[in-house]
């Protein structure tokens, strides 16, 4: 006795599908962007709710303004297309747009080596999607000491040419994400919550050495020329100083605009092969 076979096509009502068609595939894409979405607003609700954090990427560099630019004797000196209060108000925008994406550049490698990546691995977040959200997220927060620095800036007295505002604001926006690849270093190399602080940290070294809190001049300034906080915050100064810097004795020294490029590039390619080989032996070690 041989059993009827009942095929999708037989049943009354059912079209059969193609070969070629997989279930859910059309609503993929739009689920996919939708969790991506929601990641990045999950991500930057936690960051907001940390008020440590905030402080320091955000109320610090604003009080550092106010203490070093706004309320000093010469912040309205004139220096390049604007003021010295301008000048002031960039340096410590960038010291809180490079320390904002150094830690988050330095907790995604943390989360990743405690297991983190483990469970979003069981989601359609993938690698890729994982370091696009981290890099949005980066630029967000990047982006709230840049306003609330510029924000002050504009309300005691910097002042500047338009291309001064706008293209200093661009510049750090833009060049503060090569650093969340100097806190993906420190969170490889150290696999432990203390490697963002120690990050961070190194920040206030690189500060000083950067030309950012005081001017520097003769040997200092020569071997600030050489680190990436330097460079970073000559490109920035540069729509307002055109390539004028000042040292510690009040003068002018004039640096070419390759040279800040130049820094900025060179430390960009060190810390995405540094990142990258820490990634794969951190992968070896799994």
């Amino acid at each position: 006795m041989s059993a009827a076979t009942t095929t999708p096509a037989s049943r009354p009502g059912v079209t059969p599908r193609r070969a070629t068609e997989h279930p859910g595939h059309a609503a993929s894409q739009p689920r996919t962007r939708g969790e991506r979405t929601a990641y990045v607003r999950l991500e930057l609700r936690r960051i907001l709710r940390d008020l440590v954090t905030l402080f320091f990427v955000v109320g610090l560099p604003g009080f550092m303004y106010v203490l070093f630019g706004a309320s000093a004797g010469y912040s309205q000196q004139e220096a390049g297309n604007g003021n010295v209060a301008l000048y002031v108000m960039i340096s410590m925008a960038a010291y809180g747009a490079v320390t904002a994406t150094v830690g988050i550049g330095g907790s995604a490698a943390v989360e990743r080596m405690q297991g983190w990546g483990r469970q979003l691995g069981l989601t359609p977040l993938g690698d890729g999607t994982y370091v696009a959200t981290k890099a949005v997220v980066a630029l967000v927060v990047a982006t709230l000491p840049i306003v609330v620095v510029y924000v002050l800036g504009l309300l005691t007295g910097a002042e500047g040419t338009v291309t001064a505002w706008l293209g200093s604001a661009a510049i750090l926006v833009v060049g503060a994400v090569m650093f969340a690849l100097y806190g993906l270093i420190f969170g490889l190399a150290f696999r432990s919550e203390a490697a963002v602080s120690a990050a961070s940290g190194s920040l206030v070294v690189l500060g000083f050495l950067g030309n950012i809190f005081f001017p520097l001049s003769g040997f200092l300034l020569e071997l600030a020329r050489f680190t990436p906080l330097y460079g970073y915050v000559s490109l920035a100064r540069y729509p307002l100083t055109g390539g004028d810097v000042i040292d510690s004795e009040g003068g002018l020294v004039h640096e070419a605009l390759w040279m800040s490029v130049t820094n900025v590039a060179v430390w960009t390619v060190i810390f995405a092969v540094l990142a990258t080989w820490l990634v794969r032996r951190s992968r070896g070690r799994q």
